[in-house]
Parts: C-alpha cells; structure tokens; sequence
C-alpha cells in the first residue's frame, strides 16, 4: 500500500466496515471493569459493553493506548509502503491517548513520516476527520495536504451530547461535582457540548424529551450543516430524535452509529451524540 496511511484510535466509533473500506488503522483503548480489563473492539464489543455497564452497575474506566501500539501499527504501514502516516486521536484534553501517538511517532522518526493530531475531538466528530483524511490519501493527497485538511475542519467542528444520566461524568471527573449533584437532585437532562477539545455544560432541561428538542432546535438554528453523525449509546429513543429532525435531514443524508466504550464510559447508557461541521 503506496501513498499516507491513516491511523486513528477506538474513540473514533467508526464501524469496522468503514474502517476496513478505507483502510485505517485503528489502535484501541483499555476498558476496565474492576479488575477485568478488555482491549476496545477487540474483545469488548458495543453492545457487550453496555451489557456489561447495566448487569454489573460498575462504573468503568478507560486507559490509553501503550506507545508500543501506536509504534505497531505506525511499522505496519511502512512495512506495506506507505509514504507516511497521519495519525488523528481524541482530544489531548481528555486523554492521554495522542501523547502515546506522539511519543510513537518519534520512537519510529527515522523509518518512516508520522504526523499525529490533536482532533481537539472525538466519537463522531474524530470519525468524520479520519474519513475525509482516508479519502484525500486515497485520492493521491500527500501528508502536508492531509493534515493540512484535518487542521481545517477542526474548528468547524461541533458536537453536542444528550445525556441520560449525570453520573459516569460525574464518578469519572470530567465534571464538577458539584454541577453534577445538582443535575443529580433535580432529576436534570444535561447537555454537553465538546469545546476546544473538553466538555462543557451546554444547558439542561427537566425532561428527556425537552433535552432532544433542544438539540433539534440548537441544529435547526445553525442554518445548513455539512457531515451530520448522530451516534447514540444504545438510546430506546434514538428513532424518535432521529423523526425529530427529519424534516431537514432525512435518514439517508445522516451517518448513524454507535458511541462505543471509550466514550461511552464517561457518556453513560442512553447518550445521543450530534456531530457535524459548520460551514
């Protein structure tokens, strides 16, 4: 395989029939439930991990990839001949994930161009990078011009999260406690929204159903949007929200999936996510 190789990590949630199509790579995570551990994807999947979340009531965690994973795959490419690779990962912000990309890249300097980014991102927003980035290389971009394109859709890049539940965010803390007690006692329906690669409070509403409408309406608002995703955690009411917004964007102009565990760990069960490009 000549031309730049793409290479993200499991947080990206894209299936493995896109990843495959397209040739990325893919380096996954560690999702622990007390004392097991399972690498993402590989021996965890989706739905068993939601399986997992709701039987055994335990919050779990996430590690990051090793370097050595990274390195694994960074040499696979070049060993197929790819000219360079161009790595996209979760935002730097929330895990150590790009670090580990970082310090592959110059383990292996001097065998082969590595570039890794910052998508300040994640779940569909990094998936959407990572697929626009595959069809560039696939289309003879080289790595200047595939990073360069990746840099641009990072700050058109939104993402907005229904939760159901305040409290993996909460146990895993990527939120103040004491926002999270408060959502907690007043039985809220937290929105978040991913910025500058963290997670802040986007607003809440007393109902499940108000918070949906406020993410139709928070879309609706922002005029035409390019790349729609809406990915959900095993969310009972993802065809609802899905006839909520059809009126502008029919099924067949969305990309829908799964968030998986990586994100899914701090998301909690029934987490929708809407992820799209500003023009």
């Amino acid at each position: 395989m000549t031309g730049v190789h793409i290479v993200t990590d499991s947080s990206c949630d894209l299936t493995e029939a896109e990843t495959t199509t397209n040739s990325i790579g893919v380096v996954p995570l560690s999702i622990r439930f007390g004392n097991e551990e399972f690498i993402d994807r590989e021996e965890l999947s989706v739905e068993a991990f939601y399986a997992k979340m709701a039987s055994t009531g335990l919050l779990p965690e996430t590690s990051a990839p090793s370097p050595g994973r990274f390195e694994q795959a960074f040499r696979g490419a070049a060993a197929v001949g790819a000219s360079a690779v161009v790595c996209i990962n979760l935002s730097g912000e929330l895990s150590a994930t790009v670090q580990s990309a970082r310090n592959a890249a110059t383990a292996v300097s001097g065998d082969i161009d590595v570039r890794v980014i910052d998508s300040r991102s994640l779940t569909g927003g990094l998936g959407t990078m990572v697929l626009e980035a595959a069809a560039a290389a696939r289309n003879g971009a080289d790595a200047d011009a595939v990073v360069a394109l990746v840099e641009s859709m990072i700050p058109r890049t939104e993402i907005y999260g229904g939760l159901d539940t305040l409290e993996n965010l909460k146990k895993g803390g990527r939120i103040g406690s004491a926002k999270a007690m408060l959502g907690s006692m007043l039985s809220v329906k937290p929105i978040i929204r991913i910025v500058d690669g963290a997670v802040e409070e986007a607003g809440k509403q007393r109902t499940r159903k108000r918070a949906l409408e406020w993410m139709r309406d928070q879309l609706f608002a922002e005029g035409t949007v390019e790349k729609l995703s809406i990915l959900h955690g095993e969310a009972p009411d993802i065809e609802a929200f899905l006839d909520m917004i059809s009126e502008r964007y029919p099924r067949d102009q969305i990309r829908l999936g799964k968030i998986g565990a990586v994100i899914g760990t701090h998301g909690g069960p029934g987490v929708i996510g809407m992820c799209y490009l500003r023009p």
